[in-house]
């Protein structure tokens, strides 16, 4: 090979592009990543605010994250984000009628689906009957095939009420995991992919749903570390690069243009949001493109509240009977340096909330830890802040899955990256990187450089 036809350029550089940059890379091609921040990592990153550094939002993985998992290796941070040796979520329902009550949804050691029934079992959020009728549904759950087409547009919470699931069961135990996972409700979400998350989370393995997230900032693993292993590949990596064109040719090879250079491939990766890959998708590239448009958002919102003193003992905890969804321990990781306490509030599906000023968000959350939290009602509250993303996922509605392209376009040497492309999953971090190595390796396929994928070598 010579010339442009053992180059390739990757345009994004979020998980989806960097993972898709370092496969090819990897593989023996020259590459060429462009993102127009001024960093990596998508919108799974970290900024600082005076002393603290803060994660835009709070991002979790299961064991079962076999992509998000190889991606980590890849970039030498498997051991900053370690897993929970076993599942444990304490659930605390401040509305229940005798008093605000602590639950846990713990596994055991025994096969799927006995590792959760003795947690289940002891469930006190749900009454005994609505504690038998989740096992039944778990059951019907496993007999479904998450890639049917039929699935995708049927809603989530229709089915639940089929299989005699009560509004308290879907709100104390399918929404309480799916609203984090999904970024949407039962009511709002595709059964498609709801049953790839509770069939792979936890109806797969004994411990795939043992919950990961980052001891150090996001930034860490996904800009400084990526860099640095994208740099040791041989990666051009170009920040604060605006792309204005993705076009063919004359010899029938691809020319990306930036607003300071043009660039000749033989493969390209769109690895950039729907809206944004629609608007530089060259003519013939997908046979109704306008499908992306149709592609919904969701917001996702994280409240941020810095204690003079420790409020919280548990790392992690999920709320009922509260707008509060889930509180994070984020203080080591921030570097707070003196002796109080930082949490995040990530709150999925936040639709309500997004667009609310500050003040009445303060007005809203602080009461609302204070019920939660008894220690809270005496702390100083030091900061309060929050970050806001709007378009934070595709949203996963019935029918979504029929406007979700493959890798592949039309137009050969063309991909597309990112989570809202046809992987299978939601918009997570799990999504995105396998979303990136489909890409990198149809180009590779194409291109005659084939290599093992490495979620073969991970099964």
């Amino acid at each position: 090979m010579s010339g442009s036809d053992d180059r390739a350029v990757v345009i994004g550089g979020g998980l989806a592009g960097v993972t898709a940059a370092l496969e090819l890379a990897d593989a023996g091609l020259k590459v060429t990543l462009l993102e127009g921040r001024p960093r990596l990592g998508g919108l799974a990153f970290s900024f600082k605010r005076g002393e603290l550094t803060v994660d835009n939002g709070q991002h979790v993985y299961l064991r079962c994250c076999t992509a998000y998992r190889w991606f980590l290796d890849r970039v030498e941070g498997a051991h900053l984000a370690p897993v929970q040796d076993r599942l444990d979520v304490p659930v605390l329902d401040v509305a229940h009628p005798a008093g605000p009550r602590l639950g846990r949804l713990r596994r055991s050691a025994l096969p799927v689906p006995l590792h959760l029934a003795g947690s289940l079992a002891r469930y006190p959020h749900l009454s005994l009957a609505e504690r038998a009728s989740v096992g039944r549904a778990a059951l019907a759950l496993r007999r479904l095939d998450p890639a049917d087409p039929a699935l995708d547009g049927v809603d989530f919470a229709t089915w639940l009420g089929r299989q005699g699931q009560s509004p308290r069961t879907i709100e104390a135990l399918w929404d309480l995991v799916g609203i984090a996972t999904l970024n949407a409700t039962a009511g709002h979400a595709s059964l498609g992919l709801a049953a790839t998350v509770f069939k792979t989370g936890l109806l797969s393995e004994n411990g795939a749903a043992d919950i990961g997230w980052a001891t150090v900032p996001l930034g860490d693993l996904h800009d400084t570390l990526a860099r640095k292993q994208l740099d040791s590949a041989g990666v051009r990596t170009e920040l604060r690069t605006r792309v204005t064109g993705v076009s063919r040719t004359p010899e029938g090879n691809w020319r990306v243009d930036t607003e300071g250079e043009s660039l000749d491939a033989a493969a390209v990766v769109l690895a950039v949001p729907q809206r944004e890959a629609h608007a530089l998708l060259p003519p013939g590239a997908l046979a109704d493109p306008d499908k992306l448009l149709d592609i919904g958002t969701a917001p996702i919102l994280n409240v941020h509240v810095v204690y003079d003193r420790k409020v919280l003992k548990r790392p992690f905890f999920a709320a009922l009977g509260s707008p509060v969804q889930w509180v994070f321990d984020r203080t080591d990781s921030s570097g707070l340096p003196d002796g109080g306490q930082y949490l995040a509030l990530s709150q999925s599906a936040a639709q309500d909330d997004i667009d609310e000023p500050v003040s009445v968000l303060r007005a809203k959350y602080l009461p609302e830890l204070e019920r939660l939290l008894p220690a809270a009602r005496g702390a100083k509250v030091r900061d309060f802040f929050v970050t806001r993303e709007r378009t934070a996922t595709f949203a996963p509605t019935p029918g979504v899955g029929r406007l979700r392209p493959g890798a592949r376009t039309d137009t050969p040497g063309l991909y597309l990256a990112g989570a809202w492309t046809a992987t299978g999953w939601p918009a997570t971090m799990e999504g995105a990187v396998r979303s990136g190595l489909s890409a990198a390796h149809a180009a590779l396929t194409a291109l005659g450089r084939h290599r093992k994928h490495p979620l073969q070598e991970a099964a």
